[in-house]
């Protein structure tokens, strides 16, 4: 069986990281207001789902290894995540920039998930 080796996406990583760290950031941010408690959860679900779900071969060390179609809606579910908090908690401006920023994400984003769906 042949498998196709991962694109190089070292690029995409600094972007999809940045997204990430938005998410992180906004998310609560954005649910503070409403609830400390589901603040504090979305944290631990951004953060938490990617660090045990993984597809193999697309990281070092897999906990619970799930096919590539699952760590593709993990990272859907952080751009998402990012803009739809941003808009909801900061300046126009600044929720503007997180907008370009989730589109450059899952444009550079498109060859790794074509591999992973290969998976």
């Amino acid at each position: 069986m042949l498998t196709t080796p991962r694109p190089d996406d070292r690029v995409a990583s600094a972007f999809r990281f940045a997204t990430e760290l938005v998410a992180w950031v906004a998310t609560p941010w954005a649910l503070a207001a409403t609830s400390v408690p589901l603040a504090v959860l979305s944290v631990a679900v951004l953060i938490g789902l990617p660090t045990v779900f993984s597809t193999p071969g697309d990281k070092r060390s897999v906990i619970v290894a799930v096919p590539g179609l699952v760590t593709i809606a993990l990272v859907v579910l952080h751009v998402l995540a990012a803009v739809a908090a941003a808009w909801a908690a900061w300046h126009a401006i600044a929720a503007a920039l997180v907008t370009v920023l989730a589109v450059v994400t899952v444009v550079l984003e498109l060859p790794r998930w074509r591999w992973l769906l290969g998976r």
